[in-house]
């Protein structure tokens, strides 16, 4: 568990390459995005038909009263009943959970 508020710094952008990194509680956690992405990946080829969106969800953060949910073309980092709904309005249709879990189970060892 992270303790700390989430936030995105950005660097550069005019004269230098733009450099985005999740702090959490000042600490570089830009890493655990590259991991996420490594999974969207993976479970895209798996599941090519289906949506899949990378997100990272700071249980026990600081999170702000207002705002503190930040989305980059990396994914997205907010708090749990935010990823809920963030979810559940992602949804466009009936999907086959029984049967993605399934696919990807035989495709993927337990963690």
């Amino acid at each position: 568990r992270y303790k700390g508020r989430p936030e995105l710094k950005i660097e550069g952008g005019l004269l230098r390459p733009r450099t985005e990194k999740v702090l959490v509680g000042r600490r570089d956690r830009t890493t655990l995005v590259d991991g996420v992405l490594k999974q969207v990946r993976l479970v895209r080829e798996v599941v090519d038909e289906l949506p899949v969106t990378g997100a990272l969800c700071f249980v026990e953060a600081d999170w702000p009263l207002i705002g503190g949910v930040f989305r980059n073309p990396r994914g997205d980092v907010l708090w749990p009943k935010r990823l809920a709904k963030f979810l559940s309005e992602m949804v466009g249709g009936v999907v086959d959970v029984g049967s993605v879990r399934e696919d990807l189970a035989s495709r993927f060892e337990p963690a």
